[in-house]
């Protein structure tokens, strides 16, 4: 059987996002990349309870023209030489591309190499991360609340502050029955 993993929403999550009328936008580049506290110890708590940690990230500013591969790029090598990610897994499309990896939809979580979802946790900081979690069929959701204005559509399992207050919460989840 796979391991189990947590995914992990990058923006919001892992780094701070950048918020204009509440809404939340990545990083524009390196230089504005910031890892939010607590994030590389609650990674390690994760890495330590047997988790997989693998960032599963909407990058439509790519599609969009505002973003270039690159800098998306850039800024997910930064952070896997910071933290203990074992994965990144990156959409670039737009809504209108239709495509099965675009949080809400689950292929991001699905697609190869794949992870025992029964008993994976999936981090999110808006409603599209909490319901690809819930249509892969992850063990438990979790938001990220940041009081963003938007409405969440889906009720997570948890609602915390911040991922190193939902660490604790995750990794005290009782097992999964088997199937």
């Amino acid at each position: 059987m796979s391991r189990p993993a947590v995914f992990l929403d990058r923006d919001g999550v892992i780094n701070r996002a950048v918020v204009r009328s509440g809404k939340p936008y990545p990083p524009a580049s390196i230089d504005d990349l910031e890892i939010l506290p607590g994030v590389a110890e609650a990674l390690d708590r994760l890495k330590h309870a047997g988790y997989s940690l693998v960032v599963v990230t909407n990058q439509p500013d790519v599609a969009r023209g505002r973003q270039r591969r690159e800098v998306v790029e850039a800024i997910n090598d930064s952070l896997r030489e910071r933290l203990p990610i074992d994965e990144f897994r990156v959409c670039y499309h737009d809504d209108a591309d239709d495509c099965a990896c675009r949080k809400p939809r689950p292929g991001l979580l699905t697609q190869p190499p794949a992870y025992d979802l029964a008993a994976s946790v999936m981090v999110g900081d808006r409603w599209r991360d909490i319901e690809a979690g819930r249509r892969a069929g992850v063990r438990a959701t979790v938001l990220i609340d940041h009081g963003y204005r938007e409405a969440i559509v889906v009720d997570p399992d948890l609602r915390a502050e911040s991922l190193a207050s939902a660490t604790e919460w995750i990794v005290r989840l009782p097992s999964p029955e088997p199937r």
